[in-house]
């Protein structure tokens, strides 16, 4: 399709490239000709303050495109096909959903001043998403399948791309086992703790665990491997490889031959990533130890990332992680609530609003995170398990990418997660019959 625009710029090349990739196998064809875009018999869109010919698509641009500043937008709700929609405009479409979608997917907001959480982290209450009733679902991919509708209405004989549901299962092991493995200062830690408080079942079941008398009650990946198996799903695993267990960074030391040996065995079968611990989020040396360290394990480049506590904050965060070689980021979503913090069920490549430029860092937005229902929402298994359908559902229908986030404890033993084995037994399985 061509695409005429009196002006470009890098905001513009962007969400056209993003778009047309979710709705066209070609991009658009940008021109600034207008001449020859009104001489152009085809299929042409025109993003521009009038209209120019008779058969042509017009949506005037709303202006956030062609901005060069970071500064507070006017948001001004509308209802559209029973969807919410702001940047209202004139022309063939009642808003602009370029300017709209860049500005949900780019992160425009948090770019702008707000209270950081206890965690320094954005707080997704500030989200317009969250404001505005549309963080549980992908609101873009939506504009995107009426676009594409009225653009057929438009042009009867228009080509738009296949697409097909992709679902992504990922694993971020904080914890790789509750007992074993922490040594002799941790442990004697946690049986003077449980005989303090009194917990008798706790302090058995620890010192069982440590005389090899039962497993690990975190211990849950001989289970998974069955389960990917039996699923033929092919799943990601984040690793958190602190060299200090301080603060939130709790697993066992990187330098134990066991985790490192659990790594090595599942880089065989399954895409390994960093899970970046909470001090290397001050200090970029930090990381980079922690990269090389989970290189010399699997003996390759590590091109995957999820920030451990979902600690991130634009545009920092990120930049650090391609300064260490990542290049498929696994952090878009919320540490304190499920949902869309981008408004897309798909991958797309991160914008750096502060530089204007498109990098080359591809985002996997996760909607689902197993945490977040159980110790935010305080969801008991079966609740879980609706909000999964609901998520799934919402996907489905637009062919879009479904990531969820899972942790190794909450498949385990532990008295404190049953019942989230089997909703996720239970999840995984059925997909497969609902996919056939």
């Amino acid at each position: 399709m061509l695409f005429y625009s009196g002006q470009n710029s890098p905001r513009l090349t962007y969400i056209l490239d993003l778009i047309s990739n979710e709705i066209f196998n070609e991009p658009f064809i940008l021109i600034s000709d207008k001449e020859a875009f009104i001489s152009y018999a085809g299929t042409k869109l025109n993003y521009s303050d009038e209209r120019l010919s008779g058969n042509e698509f017009f949506i005037k641009p709303h202006g956030l495109l062609f901005e060069k500043d970071i500064h507070q937008q006017q948001i001004n709700r509308i209802d559209f096909l029973g969807k919410p929609a702001f940047f209202e405009t004139s022309g063939d479409y009642p808003f602009d959903v370029f300017a709209a979608s860049f500005f949900l997917v780019s992160r425009y907001e948090e770019y702008l001043h707000f209270q950081p959480d206890k965690y320094g982290r954005y707080p997704h209450q500030d989200s317009l998403a969250f404001r505005e009733n549309f963080l549980d679902f992908p609101l873009i991919n939506y504009w995107l399948e009426d676009f594409k509708t009225t653009l057929r209405q438009k042009f009867p004989d228009i080509i738009f791309r296949m697409k097909d549901f992709k679902f992504i299962p990922t694993y971020d092991i904080d914890i790789a086992y509750s007992y074993k493995y922490k040594g002799l200062k941790r442990n004697l830690g946690g049986f003077f703790m449980s005989t303090f408080k009194g917990q008798w079942l706790n302090l058995l079941d620890r010192w069982d665990v440590l005389f090899n008398k039962k497993k690990d009650p975190f211990d849950s990946y001989e289970w998974l491997d069955s389960l990917h198996l039996y699923c033929r799903t092919r799943a990601y695993y984040f690793f958190l490889l602190a060299k200090k267990q301080i603060g939130v960074d709790k697993n066992i030391s990187p330098e134990k031959p066991e985790l490192q040996s659990l790594i090595a065995y599942h880089a065989l079968g399954y895409t390994v990533g960093i899970h970046p611990s909470w001090q290397s989020g001050d200090e970029e040396a930090i990381l980079m130890e922690e990269v090389d360290e989970l290189e010399k394990i699997i003996r390759t480049p590590v091109k995957y990332s999820r920030q451990h506590y979902i600690r991130m904050i634009l545009p920092h965060t990120y930049r650090k992680l391609i300064n260490v070689g990542i290049e498929k980021e696994f952090s878009m979503g919320y540490g304190t609530t499920n949902g869309f913090r981008a408004s897309i069920a798909s991958s797309f490549y991160w914008y750096d609003l502060k530089a204007e430029k498109k990098t080359g860092l591809m985002l996997f937005p996760f909607c689902f995170m197993d945490s977040n229902s159980f110790y935010q929402n305080k969801s008991r298994p079966k609740e879980a398990f609706t909000e999964l359908m609901d998520y799934y559902r919402k996907i489905k229908q637009i062919n879009g990418l479904m990531v969820t986030t899972w942790h190794n404890n909450f498949f385990g033993t532990d008295p404190m997660f049953a019942g989230w084995k089997e909703v996720y037994e239970v999840f995984l399985k059925d997909q497969i019959y609902w996919d056939m």
